[in-house]
């Protein structure tokens, strides 16, 4: 071989590492691949549709080969073959093979197609035995891999399936060079007189391999992180939810303990209230309710504070009827109420009155609780914006339904406080205005808070 050609095979490596990176980080691009390149178990059809997404623009390559001269670099079928077998198995990677050589074959290169299948076959075989995550972990830094291959059999002798893999793949190309050798109008492959360049297109190969499985590994290690924070939103959401609970309930019995020997009728009226909102509490609750079930969720237990307050406690609604079918956080305004009612009317001799107000603007929805009492003093009257939240009082359940909307919303919402000393308190919850009808799209707004959080 020439220098001029040997100069050819090192500019053809060079030029097919670029294809496969260039490649594999376009379909990484695409929601479909990612999606079916994140099922788990995938059907039949699934892994046809993966393997048909690869395989097309690779396709494109070996048809440019064929018939550019020496414009070998576009062709990485052999290597595209190994990737399939390693993801999709045999069978399907066997498939892949058949099209991959189908426009080598009209180019009258017959040897192609018994080459790529046996590549997949043996790649298929080597997948079905060794762990899934040992081939997404393959690093085409080949030196590397053998480095820790050495330091790890130094300390305890054992097959290592990453550098199982490694020497399959240069064997593999090594066997298809030599085939190419004896037939190159029946077989394309790079291939060298030279033993050192030869050897440079066998240590090659796995790096064709490798960079796409690194590639596309990042997809898997991303979607893997989404999914952990999705889950600690969900549990911090399920605890924080999970607080009110024993909080509202420990004040409600502390009221019928108050009545049971001066009124008995009026207690057992409200144990007869805390029951229908115990039935409630105990059903699975979801992050989002529909206003009206939030609005009689909140009517028993005002029921049960006007049987403690009498007279003292008065209740005006101001509810805009097309409110009622938008969704809102569960258990969003009875801390409020509670807040209302124990900071603002019980230290005031004439108790007071509570105003629950919703209305529309524009695109948002804002839910208002008002008392008519004692207000914050000016010195505990302290706001901080974080996140899009004024957060304010320190209260357990305004610090339970600040949270509760942080999480749900990010920094899609607002919270808002605005406290007149000896005339009263406003709390305004002002949020994105969402429908029964879209209750999914519901969770995606929980599901994109730690996006916009990031």
């Amino acid at each position: 071989m020439n220098p001029l050609e040997s100069k050819l095979v090192l500019i053809s490596l060079l030029i097919q590492l670029g294809v496969a990176a260039a490649v594999s980080s376009s379909l990484a691009r695409s929601s479909l691949f990612r999606r079916l390149l994140l099922t788990q178990d995938r059907t039949p059809s699934q892994r046809l549709k993966l393997m048909l997404l690869i395989v097309t623009p690779l396709t494109l390559g070996v048809w440019i080969r064929a018939v550019v001269p020496n414009f070998l670099a576009a062709d990485i079928s052999f290597a595209a073959t190994i990737l399939l077998g390693v993801i999709l198995g045999p069978s399907t990677a066997a498939v892949g093979a058949a099209i991959l050589s189908l426009p080598a074959m009209l180019h009258a290169e017959y040897l192609s197609l018994p080459v790529n299948l046996v590549a997949a076959l043996v790649a298929g075989t080597f997948s079905k035995f060794a762990d899934v995550e040992a081939i997404w972990s393959f690093s085409p830094m080949i030196d590397l891999s053998l480095y820790q291959w050495v330091r790890r059999n130094l300390r305890r002798p054992h097959l290592d399936r990453q550098v199982l893999l490694l020497v399959i793949i240069s064997l593999l190309q090594l066997g298809a060079s030599e085939v190419a050798m004896f037939h190159p109008k029946r077989l394309f492959a790079l291939r060298s007189n030279l033993w050192l360049l030869q050897l440079a297109i066998a240590a090659a190969a796995p790096v064709i391999v490798g960079i796409p499985l690194k590639i596309w590994n990042a997809i898997r290690i991303e979607d893997k992180l989404e999914q952990q924070a999705r889950l600690l939103l969900e549990a911090r959401l399920d605890a924080l939810q999970r607080q009110i609970n024993p909080h509202f309930l420990f004040n409600t019995l502390n009221s019928i303990g108050s009545l049971i020997r001066l009124e008995p009728e009026l207690a057992r009226e409200m144990i007869v209230k805390l029951a229908n909102i115990l039935r409630v509490l105990l059903k699975k609750r979801e992050a989002f309710v529909p206003f009206r079930d939030e609005l009689a969720f909140t009517d028993d237990y005002l029921a049960i504070e006007v049987v403690r307050f009498g007279e003292k406690l008065c209740v005006v609604k101001e509810i805009a009827p097309e409110t009622l079918d938008l969704v809102v956080p569960s258990m969003i305004l009875q801390p409020l109420i509670e807040n209302s009612i124990k900071h603002g009317l019980e230290p005031r001799i004439h108790g007071g009155t509570v105003t629950l107000r919703s209305r529309i603007r524009g695109e948002r929805l804002l839910l208002e609780v008002e008392d008519d009492g004692v207000g914050l003093a000016p010195e505990r009257d302290v706001a901080m914006p974080v996140s899009g939240l004024v957060r304010q009082g320190n209260g357990i359940g305004m610090k339970n339904v600040r949270e509760r909307m942080e999480v749900l919303y990010g920094g899609d919402a607002v919270m808002e406080m605005e406290s007149r000393p000896g005339r009263g308190t406003r709390i305004t919850l002002d949020m994105p205005m969402v429908g029964t009808s879209d209750l999914e799209l519901a969770s995606e707004v929980m599901r994109g808070a730690q996006t916009k959080a990031g």
